[in-house]
C-alpha cells in the first residue's frame, strides 16, 4: 500500500522544518543567556549572588536546554524525512552535513548533565565549547537554509 500525500501538504510541509529551526536558534540565544546568567551566580558574592539565586537560572537553562534536545533532533528527522518525502532522495551537502553534526552536538552537550551537577570543571567547560561550536555552526546553518528556501520557493 503506497501512501499517497496531497500535494498541497507536500508544499506546504517544507516549510516547517525551517520555521521551527529559526524558533529554537532564538530559544538557543536565549539559552546562552541563561547560561551566563548561571555562570555569573556561580562566581558572584554576597547580596548580588542572593539575587541571581532568585533567577533559578540554572533550572531555567537546564529546562530549555531540555527541550532544545528534543526538538532538536525531531527537527532535523522531519527535515530530512520531508526532504526525502518531496525529492524521493536527500541532498547530502555541507546544510544536511552540518544540520547531522549539531544533532550529535547538542546530544554531547545534553549528556555532560550529570557530570556537572556533580560539579566537575571538565564537563562544564567542555559543555559550554560544544555549546559554542554548535551555536557558530547554528547561525551558518540559518544562513544556508534561508538559501534553500529561497530556491524552493523560486520553484514552486
Amino acid at each position: 500500500m503506497n501512501l499517497v500525500i496531497p500535494e498541497s501538504v507536500k508544499v506546504w510541509s517544507q516549510f516547517i522544518h525551517p520555521s521551527l529551526m529559526w524558533v529554537l536558534l532564538a530559544i538557543t540565544i536565549y539559552a546562552l543567556y541563561l547560561g551566563i546568567q548561571v555562570q555569573r551566580t556561580r562566581f558572584a558574592d554576597g547580596d548580588l549572588r542572593k539575587e541571581l539565586i532568585k533567577g533559578r537560572y540554572n533550572v531555567k537553562h537546564y529546562q530549555v536546554g531540555s527541550v532544545l534536545l528534543g526538538c532538536m533532533v525531531i527537527g532535523s528527522i522531519a527535515g530530512m524525512a520531508v526532504t526525502y518525502i518531496n525529492n524521493g532522495k536527500l541532498f547530502v551537502g555541507p546544510h544536511l552535513l552540518a544540520g547531522l553534526g549539531m544533532t550529535a552536538l547538542i546530544a554531547a552537550s545534553a549528556s555532560l548533565s550529570p557530570f556537572m551537577q556533580k560539579g566537575q570543571d571538565w564537563a562544564r567547560f567542555t559543555h559550554i565549547a560544544l555549546n559554542v561550536v554548535l551555536l557558530g555552526l547554528f547561525g551558518w546553518q540559518a544562513i544556508t537554509g534561508v538559501q534553500i528556501v529561497q530556491r524552493i520557493v523560486s520553484n514552486m
